[in-house]
């Protein structure tokens, strides 16, 4: 769409080509040999990679017998035949982790947590969560209740999310609502969707009942001045924003009226169902006002570019679409955008069943003293163009950052869980019960 999305990677694109590594990786392996001293030493810059998820929706899932997350957990840790392993540092989800039309329970949270414990080789405070529209009470509950449950960013619900916030690689700061990390220097602002709220901003009161997504995004004044203040205090370090949704007309079909009925259904604002559309200027159902179409992010970061001639922060990463496929185009508009200045990555989805997708997820690639990010795709089964399972090369694309990137210390490894997590075992209700 805006002509200045940098990629680097030309792979070999004929069906059944596989790598065991990334296409940006491969490319800083030759670099590295041709670099190299001769010596023995290792000449390759130490690697972060953060492994960029969204829309698991796992009960949809499971219910037709496959493991959406678990199944995406083992393969990049080379537990699946076929499947290219690879390595990853932190994953960072941007939510729809459940699945129905009315708010979550937690049938649907011991299966999340069941899933997780697929992994042996990470542990569960790697991995930082944001909700999404699906994962959302009715606005009479507590505000992102079944979230701080299942999700826990802060590690107030150990004994079922299985996150003990002093077993972090990276501590969090912030509410459930809106969090930042540091690792290295890259400072993470994690947003969350706000459709716990009355209609049409969100799913409305319990008494009413109404089903449906209410696909549109939102936040509320309060996360948006956060953010904002986050942003103009850290102009010395890489920004890595992800919310659920993106921002309007920036990646696949994140245009006005674009979500519906392509993509998304009719609930809630259809008209921005694809994208960050309402801001909630006061969320007391008594006095409930919000703004549609408020575009508040956007209006900033064109600002803040047309001011000082460079983005105020460096990526915004979002699911919610479910991409047709890595090569969807949609409204001139696709997985890999960029403008004001700032990357903007589709992640979306996780899930085969809900919605229809072709399961994929994406790996970033920050590389110790370097100024671009490699962003590579991961085609979790074969159902794309028969494709194989493994990365997709044509999808693969680098973004400038505006200051080199510091790794962290590596991760040292622990046990999944905690031991005072609970163990979930009990098989999920499936199509046929």
């Amino acid at each position: 769409m805006n002509g200045n999305t940098v990629t680097l990677h030309q792979p070999n694109t004929a069906v059944g080509f596989r790598t065991s590594m990334p296409w940006s990786l491969c490319v800083l392996f030759l670099l590295a040999l041709c670099a190299g001293d001769g010596k023995g030493a290792d000449p390759s810059p130490r690697a972060f990679r953060v492994w960029a998820t969204s829309c698991s929706h796992v009960p949809a899932d499971i219910r037709r017998g496959r493991e959406s997350l678990a199944n995406a957990i083992r393969q990049s840790e080379g537990k699946v035949t076929g499947a290219p392993a690879f390595d990853w540092d932190i994953m960072i989800d941007a939510g729809d982790l459940s699945a129905h039309q009315t708010p979550p329970g937690d049938i649907d949270g011991r299966e999340l947590l069941r899933q997780y414990r697929a992994m042996t080789k990470h542990r569960r405070e790697q991995i930082y969560n944001v909700p999404g529209n699906h994962d959302a009470p009715y606005y009479d509950d507590i505000p992102g209740s079944w979230f701080q449950k299942w999700g826990d960013p802060l590690g107030e619900s150990t004994l079922f999310s299985g996150v003990d916030a002093g077993r972090r690689p990276f501590p969090v700061e912030g509410t459930w609502e809106r969090y930042r990390f540091l690792a290295g220097n890259i400072l993470f602002l994690m947003l969350a969707d706000r459709n716990d709220a009355p209609e049409p901003v969100g799913r409305g009161h319990s008494k009413d009942a109404k089903k449906g997504g209410y696909p549109a995004g939102a936040v509320t004044r309060e996360t948006f001045n956060w953010w904002k203040q986050q942003v103009l205090a850290n102009q010395d370090r890489i920004i890595v924003t992800m919310h659920h949704h993106a921002l309007r007309d920036t990646t696949i079909a994140s245009g006005f009226g674009e979500g519906n009925p392509q993509y998304h259904g009719s609930s809630g604002g259809p008209e921005g169902s694809s994208y960050l559309y309402y801001i909630i200027e006061n969320e007391d159902p008594k006095d409930f006002r919000y703004t549609k179409d408020a575009h508040v992010f956007e209006d900033f970061l064109e600002k803040f570019h047309k001011e000082h001639g460079k983005g105020a922060i460096d990526l915004w990463v979002a699911g919610h679409t479910h991409v047709r496929g890595p090569d969807d185009n949609w409204g001139d508009k696709t997985i890999s955008e960029r403008r004001w200045g700032v990357g903007f990555l589709q992640v979306a989805a996780l899930t085969r069943h809900h919605g229809g997708s072709h399961p994929l997820s994406r790996l970033l690639t920050f590389t110790d003293g370097s100024r671009n990010v490699a962003t590579d795709v991961y085609l979790h089964d074969a159902s794309f163009k028969q494709n194989p399972v493994g990365w997709y090369g044509p999808a693969s694309a680098a973004f400038p950052l505006r200051h080199e990137f510091v790794a962290p210390a590596p991760i040292n490894q622990l046990s999944p869980f905690p031991k005072t997590a609970m163990v979930f075992d009990e098989p999920y209700p499936t199509a046929k019960d």
